[in-house]
């Protein structure tokens, strides 16, 4: 049957603290722990100290993105990638092959991509477009792929019923028996604001609801990965805290996936010039990860993939698939050489920290390298180079009196360049 909410609550309180309705017994002045225990229930366990390399290690199935027993949340922007990203993770984990540089630890794993917005048909396209750009086959996959169609199978978690919030457990018991049978390693819930009736913005409901998802990956003993929109950002970057709604959904979760499209900083830096490039590339962020160190970020485009199902009247189908992006070496092609020249140049002279300045730094390594200052990108290149060494300690900021005796931030040699 449907579980109130407060029901719920009040059951876990009548077992937690029913012993209270008993009647107890006086203690002495000074009882001892055994009395206390015998009375009330209530044990300190003393902590036994087991040798490290003896603790059961966690069970990560997916790099540092998919935990057992644990749920993850991917949160992104409308439209930057994140169905797409889930969907090639969903052929990754089913065939055992690294495609998008997240390595399934154990091998193949059984995975249930539910969709609950995309029909069967686009749901088909999806699957074809990334098997046919990762050269996956059916038979690489044997039976360990499940995919659905919010379409024609729905699914609710939670509902206003007639006597308030309700998890639906026939639902929750219905889909642990299955991912039981199935055999499941990963359940993926596509948006997870499909998946209840629930007004987002209520906390105590989405941390409930969150926290059945949670229930049932430890019961079913996997992992389920909740897919959620994030908030208008207005052009800034998104982060685990802009995720739609009650912020309990993230609370809950272990790890939670942050997407960013490339912002025009960051591709002026890396040299991507043309908008409709830098639009079809993001970066996968460890927005929050309470079982793992933060990783760097992983970067991804999206790739237009043909079907070849054309028609005598129609065109074939071009679906966009997530395809691994390396960001260009801003150090490329510059040597330990250029460095020493740039510092011998910058002993010498006074060059400023301010790009503002006419004696800016950078006009210094634009020199050395031939670069052209008036190109944006080489601009945006050079002060990416000159962070990276400033961080390395070859250059710092030294506060000192300029030819009119205003004091200035000049830059100067910190450690030398051994070349």
């Amino acid at each position: 049957m449907p579980r109130d909410l407060n029901a719920a609550s009040a059951d876990v309180a009548v077992d937690l603290f029913g012993y209270f309705d008993c009647e107890l017994s006086p203690l002495s002045d000074h009882p001892s722990p055994q009395e206390v225990e015998q009375r009330t229930g209530i044990k300190a366990t003393p902590y036994h100290w087991p040798a490290p390399q003896t603790i059961e290690p966690r069970d990560w199935i997916f790099g540092r993105w998919i935990l057992r027993g644990e749920l993850t949340t991917v949160i992104s922007p409308g439209g930057v990638g994140k169905s797409g990203l889930l969907t090639a993770s969903a052929l990754s984990l089913a065939s055992g092959i690294n495609i998008i540089g997240i390595a399934p630890y154990s091998g193949p794993q059984t995975v249930w991509l539910w969709n609950l917005e995309d029909d069967r048909i686009e749901l088909n396209r999806q699957v074809a477009a990334n098997s046919i750009a990762h050269s996956i086959s059916p038979e690489g996959c044997a039976d360990r792929l499940y995919v659905d169609s919010g379409i024609d199978q729905r699914l609710c978690m939670a509902i206003e019923g007639p006597e308030g919030f309700m998890i639906v457990e026939p639902v929750f018991d219905a889909l642990l028996e299955e991912l039981k049978a199935r055999k499941i390693d990963v359940l993926i819930i596509d948006p997870f604001v499909s998946s209840h009736q629930i007004s987002e913005n209520d906390n105590g409901k989405i941390d409930a609801i969150a926290k059945s998802w949670k229930r049932l990956a430890q019961a079913a003993g996997c992992a389920v990965v909740l897919a959620h929109h994030s908030r208008k950002s207005n052009g800034q970057e998104t982060t685990v805290e802009d995720s739609r709604g009650a912020s309990s959904l993230g609370d809950a979760a272990r790890v939670s996936l942050v997407l960013n499209r490339l912002n025009k900083t960051e591709a002026q830096a890396f040299g991507v010039t043309d908008d409709s490039e830098r639009s079809v590339i993001f970066r996968v962020n460890h927005g929050k990860s309470s079982r793992s160190p933060p990783e760097n970020a992983s970067w991804f485009q999206m790739q237009s993939t043909n079907l070849g199902n054309s028609r005598p009247d129609k065109p074939a189908d071009e679906v966009g698939v997530v395809m691994l992006w390396k960001p260009p070496d801003l150090l490329d092609g510059v040597t330990n050489g250029h460095l020493k020249q740039v510092q011998r140049l910058v002993d010498k002279g006074d060059y400023r920290e301010s790009q503002q300045s006419p004696d800016w730094i950078g006009n210094a390594v634009a020199e050395v390298l031939g670069w052209d200052m008036e190109a944006p990108n080489q601009k945006a290149k050079i002060r990416s180079i000159l962070k990276i060494w400033i961080e390395n300690r070859k250059f710092k900021v030294e506060k000192r009196q300029d030819k009119t005796r205003k004091m200035k931030s000049f830059m100067v040699v910190d450690e030398w360049s051994v070349s």
